[in-house]
């Protein structure tokens, strides 16, 4: 499997999580400590590290520790990444769906 299907892979797999879309909504308004993401999840720091490590895998986070502090933030690339590749089945089947109008319009034009 190439390379770039497999990062797709990632992404999409951690974006399937309710979880981690929610680490992310978080993230969405800049860094957060670990702890701090943890609070309103009502799950464990163990279960938080563990959906972290999905998300930095996949590259849609990324983590610094300073001491015994871990601050996360969004990565935008990998974000992009499912972005392109949407944004690419949709414009396959936009254009699929212009030549069906087409076809259908000259159906109409010829049965008038």
């Amino acid at each position: 499997m190439p390379s770039q299907q497999v990062a797709i892979d990632r992404v999409f797999h951690a974006l399937g999580d309710s979880t981690r879309r929610a680490i992310l909504q978080k993230l969405s308004s800049g860094p957060v400590t670990v702890s701090r993401l943890a609070k309103p999840l009502k799950i464990t720091l163990a279960a938080v590290v563990q959906h972290l490590q999905v998300l930095e895998d996949s590259g849609l986070v990324q983590t610094e520790k300073t001491g015994r502090v871990r601050t996360c933030s969004i990565e935008p690339r990998g974000l992009t990444l499912a972005e392109r590749w949407i944004s690419e089945r949709r414009s396959l089947w936009e254009r699929r769906l212009d030549r069906l109008g087409q076809f259908l319009a000259e159906e109409d034009k010829n049965r008038s």
